[in-house]
């Protein structure tokens, strides 16, 4: 941030204060939602005040300010109190206390401590990180969910009433953290925030914050699956599945960062789910055409994942449905429909699982059983996107 006067602020650089600045405030005692509202009134300051006399150091004139403005609804409360106290009785003025203007990793994993406090539903977990660790405006999350500004902003006033009163001096659940981080990357892209994109900064910070290896798994495999992104969709947005991508579109310096992360948390030799995935995704982002994946690697890497849990069945079937697959390239297709069948009393009525067995029966060369399977798939699949590629394949599988 510079400090000449050059007319304008930096609003990208501003956002990336908020969250050290916040965390600061809260960890001094401050309560969430008051100490979150004195930091927005800074920022709005900021943007008035700073084009023309730009700070030596943003970061402690944004505390200052936000403190100055605690300090002010604090004496107003305190007044008004006292308007009401038939004894007229004037409590103790408040010394100022000092503001927090070091920026450091535990103060960052603080307050996304603070935002994925268990006491909040998930969804308010999401919305609270990204406004908060993020510094998006309510707006941009609301766009980014297709809900109403009005909507997203109860939703976030919700979580920060939910925090009121609640200790946040205590260490956090880092797998909870994680968890909230993948479920924004998960959400995808919509409006004018690319939530996938905002995932990976987010879990950028955190890993500076931390050297938990799960935290540079949770990148790493953000990064591979993103250079993907590009090869996902054909000309009329429809899914493209992995073995049908054009692999030249896929980002190869993503695909590098990717795995230079992944080696450096499996260094730690201490895997984890995340880091297991992404070895999984690295693995087929290194295959130079479908055929030349290392499908017995994969096997590996899903005996790994799946013993993780002690009921994987139910506990992870996205895995045991992703071994089936790896099982069916190893040992045969036969062998991996035989898996899916040890997998129908729990996981039968899931469209997944039909979706898994028509790959199946299609690397089988049964095109008729892998039609039945495909639209048995379509039929129970909830998204719209992915129901119609389901009902293309089978379509395809029939017609073939």
């Amino acid at each position: 941030m510079t400090s000449q006067p050059t007319g304008r602020v930096d609003e990208g650089a501003l956002r990336a204060l908020v969250p050290r600045v916040l965390a600061g405030l809260v960890r001094r005692g401050e309560d969430f939602d008051a100490a979150e509202d004195a930091l927005q009134e800074a920022l709005l300051e900021a943007l008035r005040v700073w084009p023309g006399h730009p700070p030596r150091d943003p970061g402690a004139w944004l505390a200052t300010v936000a403190t100055r403005r605690l300090i002010d609804a604090r004496r107003s409360e305190a007044a008004r109190r006292a308007r009401e106290d038939t004894l007229h009785e004037q409590p103790e003025p408040e010394p100022e206390p000092a503001p927090t203007t070091g920026e450091t990793g535990d103060d960052t994993l603080f307050l996304f401590f603070c935002c994925c406090h268990p006491d909040l539903a998930p969804a308010a977990q999401v919305a609270l990180t990204l406004r908060a660790v993020g510094g998006l405006s309510t707006r941009e999350i609301a766009d980014a969910f297709y809900i109403p500004e009005a909507t997203m902003a109860q939703r976030i006033s919700r979580a920060k009433r939910a925090l009121r009163g609640r200790r946040l001096d205590e260490p956090g659940d880092l797998a909870v953290v994680l968890r909230v981080l993948y479920l924004v990357y998960t959400t995808g892209h919509a409006g004018r925030v690319d939530l996938a994109a905002e995932a990976i900064r987010l879990a950028r910070q955190l890993t500076l914050a931390t050297e938990e290896p799960e935290a540079r798994g949770l990148l790493a495999l953000m990064l591979l699956n993103h250079a993907r992104l590009p090869a996902r969709l054909d000309g009329q947005g429809r899914i493209v599945t992995l073995d049908r991508q054009d692999r030249g579109r896929w980002d190869t310096r993503e695909i590098a960062e990717g795995v230079r992360v992944l080696q450096s948390a499996l260094a730690v030799r201490r895997p984890g789910r995340y880091q297991i995935e992404a070895a999984i995704a690295a693995l087929h982002d290194d295959a130079a055409s479908a055929p030349e994946t290392d499908w017995p690697q994969i096997l590996a890497w899903y005996d790994d994942l799946v013993g993780l849990t002690d009921d994987p069945v139910r506990q992870d079937p996205a895995a045991v449905l992703g071994r089936a697959v790896a099982v069916g390239h190893v040992l045969g297709a036969a062998a991996g429909l035989r898996e899916t069948d040890r997998l129908r009393e729990v996981l039968g009525d899931r469209h997944r699982w039909h979706a898994v067995r028509g790959y199946l029966h299609e690397l089988d060369g049964d095109l008729p059983a892998a039609g039945a399977a495909y639209a048995q798939a379509a039929r129970r699949a909830t998204d719209v996107a992915e129901r119609d590629h389901l009902v293309r394949q089978a379509t395809r599988a029939r017609w073939t």
